[in-house]
């Protein structure tokens, strides 16, 4: 299910990113005093009353040299086109400036809801400053106070008013779900197009042509699979080609209508930092995942290339050592045939339950092995272990005392598990429980 978007827009120094990383629980983006340092990451998933959201701190897009006015009304506008929902945020202390009009005049022209926060109102002596806001014509304001978390509970009450009905399609638990994501301009709609064996999706050689979220429906060898090709920009133009990291926004969406996500690389411009973050989101997502390595064909090859490519695959995304790697050519369909078994390993270990007396005795053969560590001349205790949870399978393991479960030997169970039951193509979550 797509989760619903809330973009909060406002000028500098308003404290979006302080609003931000509140709604989101942790320090995501870069807080200091100063207008226009937000360049860290800019998307979350977030929650609130059991209703789930993504959000976006709008600060945190680089604009480039634009004039001041400019880059406000470039990231105002990204966030319509992109949002479901808009946090407009303004500075109490400050009260309405021609800023605000400007990105006020920008808000009326979308038909997007709009939800007016004003920031900075530290405390009660201060809310009659929140009535020159009406003047910007978005209805009742709400003093909200970044820095001592107070209000956002009436803001995200607001918004959450607006979400609108993300409820997806049903296809049905037999159908796979894929979704292809990837930087702009790696393939994804020709690699589509040549999965289906027809020309479904317009292909071009301009990034970011996909309009919106394209789903086909394929049958192969009687199996039913969903492709979802993950949009691009939906404008052309200076505004969004300065944007890549918009592209991030779409893929997420994808990612969470998928079983399984193919991270798909360009061969001939080789593994980019954005490849990194995008496929990060499918791993955080807990989805299956298989790593496809587009435009095989414009390599030149001998014997040890493919080799040499895969080390390299596995160096850069160590975070996704699980993933098979497929090499292929969209263009001339060469090695295509090898994706879809891929697919469907991937989606059946994504789904794969394991029998509770079996895994405890993998469990308690790994502890053999291996004894568990100590602390402080404690030594932590296994009692059993349990399956949960599945697409991705979750373990709970049962301790004496949770926090002697250091990282390393969690990664050895992990990997003792794998040994024992495959799980290529899906991460795999373990949690220690303190046995009661």
């Amino acid at each position: 299910m797509a989760k619903p978007v809330i973009a909060i827009v406002g000028r500098p120094n308003v404290g979006k990113s302080t609003i931000f990383n509140r709604i989101v629980g942790e320090r995501i983006s870069i807080v200091e005093d100063i207008p226009g340092v937000t360049r860290d990451r800019i998307y979350s998933s977030a929650e609130w009353l059991n209703l789930d959201f993504n959000i976006i701190d709008t600060g945190g897009i680089d604009i480039g040299d634009e004039p001041f006015l400019e880059q406000i009304r470039q990231q105002a506008e990204i966030a319509i086109e992109e949002a479901d929902v808009i946090l407009f945020l303004t500075n109490g202390r400050e009260g309405v400036t021609s800023a605000d009009e400007a990105v006020a005049k920008i808000l009326y022209k979308s038909k997007k809801p709009v939800v007016l926060g004003v920031n900075k109102i530290d405390n009660p002596d201060m809310r009659d400053q929140i009535y020159d806001f009406y003047a910007l014509g978005f209805g009742e304001p709400i003093p909200i106070s970044g820095s001592h978390g107070l209000g956002l509970g009436d803001l995200l009450d607001e918004a959450a008013k607006h979400f609108p009905d993300t409820k997806d399609k049903d296809y049905g638990d037999d159908v796979i779900k894929f979704s292809l994501i990837g930087r702009p301009n790696v393939g994804k709609s020709s690699l589509v197009n040549a999965i289906l064996g027809e020309e479904r999706v317009i292909v071009s050689n301009i990034a970011g042509t996909t309009r919106d979220a394209v789903d086909s429906l394929l049958t192969y060898n009687g199996d039913q699979y969903v492709i979802i090709d993950t949009a691009g920009m939906r404008k052309k133009g200076k505004v969004y080609e300065s944007t890549e990291k918009y592209s991030v926004l779409r893929a997420l969406r994808a990612i969470e209508r998928s079983d399984v996500v193919l991270v798909v690389i360009d061969a001939d411009e080789g593994i980019l930092e954005q490849d990194k973050k995008i496929a990060g989101y499918a791993h955080e997502a807990g989805r299956a995942v298989v790593i496809v390595v587009n435009k095989w064909d414009a390599v030149e090859k001998d014997e040890k290339t493919m080799k040499a490519f895969e080390t390299n695959i596995r160096e850069h995304f160590q975070f996704l050592d699980y993933a098979p790697i497929v090499f292929l050519s969209a263009l001339t369909k060469k090695r295509i045939h090898t994706l879809i078994p891929q697919i469907n390993q991937a989606s059946e270990n994504h789904s794969m339950r394991v029998e509770t007396s079996v895994l405890n005795d993998v469990v308690m053969d790994a502890v053999a092995m291996n004894p568990t560590p100590t602390d402080k001349g404690k030594r932590l205790r296994i009692y059993y272990t349990t399956q949960v949870a599945v697409k991705p399978p979750v373990f709970v393991v049962f301790v004496n005392d949770p926090e002697l479960m250091h990282f390393s030997y969690e990664r050895f169970l992990e990997n003792r598990i794998r040994d024992a039951f495959g799980f290529e193509g899906t991460p795999i979550k373990i949690f220690a429980r303190e046995r009661k």
